[in-house]
């Protein structure tokens, strides 16, 4: 598989995000999850996506098991931030230097390894000057249990002055063709620092697939039931953009996700996907975006088709705890 650079670690150019392997996205099947994992290392892959705050706890622990005897052949990511209990309740954002600590050596001992490499703050705590939580993350690099630093969905001016405590090598926002914001907010300083950008979701949580038609199509725990875009003329607007999609995607001879995931590969070097699967047929379906081509026709084409701004309802119920 085609490699990309993350600061100073080689990626593939697609990875894999775990997350619904063990919360968020209906029932999971860990036996299966576990075969997915091994089935994208056994392709070439190697940026697996994961954070404490899945599950919660259990999805380092799953990672952790599947790439037990294979974790030369890992470039393993995890987040903190986003604190939560054993019982699945939630405690809120945490960026406190001390939690960064306690945090880290938690999700070393879930992982079972030595060290990670790369190491997202999940989200930014708004009441934590950024230059404390980047400081202790870059402790952490200094004592050797993580590689490299990440930010997730943080705003210009907070990458700017997490930067000048520790190099930052990757943003991870949510992107897509039917989420473009970062765009014009993020990419230009992302590109004058050289900062890699990760996108998540990058199949519009599976909406850009063509194959949700409906709010019926989700179980009763799927947390998209309760997400703005799948919900009532949100939901019929944004099907219009999918079927747009799915046209191009027709002529190409691939499909709706193999196009998306093609336009994001396209969009720059420096651009790595996760998209998130726990099932091996939807990820063999997903790597074969890396032999799709674009032209600069059917990029522009997409640009007319999904257009930034084109979706309709918030990306959350709640935008509160996304850095602007």
């Amino acid at each position: 598989m085609e490699t990309r650079t993350l600061g100073s670690l080689t990626v593939s150019a697609l990875g894999l995000g775990c997350m619904g392997m063990s919360e968020f996205y209906g029932q999971g099947d860990e036996q299966e999850s576990v075969a997915t994992i091994h089935a994208f290392l056994d392709a070439g892959g190697t940026l697996l996506d994961t954070a404490d705050m899945y599950g919660p706890f259990t999805n380092e622990k799953l990672v952790g098991s599947a790439i037990a005897g294979r974790r030369e052949n890992v470039v393993l990511a995890t987040k903190f931030g986003n604190e939560r209990r054993e019982d699945g309740s939630w405690v809120g954002i945490n960026g406190k230097p001390e939690y960064v600590r306690s945090a880290c050596d938690a999700s070393l001992q879930r992982l079972g390894v030595d060290h990670i490499d790369l190491y997202y703050q999940h989200r930014v705590d708004k009441t934590v000057p950024i230059e404390e939580t980047v400081g202790a993350m870059a402790e952490l690099v200094q004592a050797g249990k993580v590689r490299q630093l990440g930010l997730s969905e943080a705003s210009a001016d907070t990458i700017r002055r997490a930067h000048a405590v520790h190099p930052i090598a990757a943003l991870q926002t949510e992107y897509s063709l039917w989420e473009r914001e970062p765009e014009t907010k993020v990419f230009p300083v992302l590109a004058e620092l050289g900062i890699g950008f990760v996108p998540y979701s990058p199949l519009g949580r599976g909406f850009l697939t063509g194959r949700l038609r409906s709010e019926d199509d989700f179980a009763e725990n799927d947390f998209r039931r309760h997400s703005p875009r799948f919900q009532g003329e949100n939901f019929t607007r944004n099907v219009q953009l999918v079927d747009r999609v799915t046209e191009l995607a027709t002529e190409k001879g691939c499909t709706p996700a193999q196009l998306a995931l093609a336009w994001l590969l396209a969009q720059g070097g420096h651009i790595v996907p996760i998209p998130g699967t726990k099932k091996r047929e939807r990820l063999r379906e997903n790597l074969g975006a890396v032999d799709v081509e674009l032209s600069a026709e059917d990029l522009r084409r997409l640009d007319d088709l999904a257009p930034a701004g084109y979706e309709a309802g918030a990306r959350y119920p709640d935008m509160g705890s996304i850095d602007v």
